[in-house]
């Protein structure tokens, strides 16, 4: 098995996480209690901890782009970034950054997307045109 990642994050409602993460995202739930619920985000542990405090910090420009300074995601195959994101389309999703294809012909190609959950905590799912790519400078 390969390692998997673990990230808790603060959220100021469990239900409208347990809404977001399992109906729009489809993310499983695992164990939960009355303060923090645990989600199978694509083979990943996350854990949204109920908390009065989920403040976003600044943002940097990349690309033309305003992209949240803390934000967490997937990096997906390309076919599999299109299929989400035309799921997240067909539901309506509010998007902070648009779907959109960055670094156009140039090292590090991606597509990215990014939107926010109930708690403001924002995510980005991107795909690189070619995956040996993704540390290249």
């Amino acid at each position: 098995m390969s390692p998997a990642f673990h990230l808790a994050f603060p959220v100021h409602d469990l239900e409208a996480a347990r809404r977001f993460y399992s109906g729009v995202l489809g993310c499983s739930i695992g164990r939960e209690s009355a303060r923090w619920i645990d989600f199978d985000f694509f083979g990943h542990q996350i854990t949204a901890h109920l908390s009065e405090s989920a403040v976003q910090e600044n943002t940097n420009l990349v690309d033309g782009d305003s992209v949240p300074v803390r934000h967490f995601g997937l990096i997906l195959e390309w076919a599999a970034w299109e299929d989400l994101c035309s799921r997240l389309e067909t539901q309506g999703c509010d998007f902070i950054i648009a779907p959109k294809v960055r670094f156009q012909g140039q090292v590090g190609e991606q597509a990215t997307m990014f939107l926010l959950d109930p708690s403001d905590n924002a995510l980005e799912f991107k795909a690189f045109r070619n995956q040996d790519q993704i540390f290249a400078k």
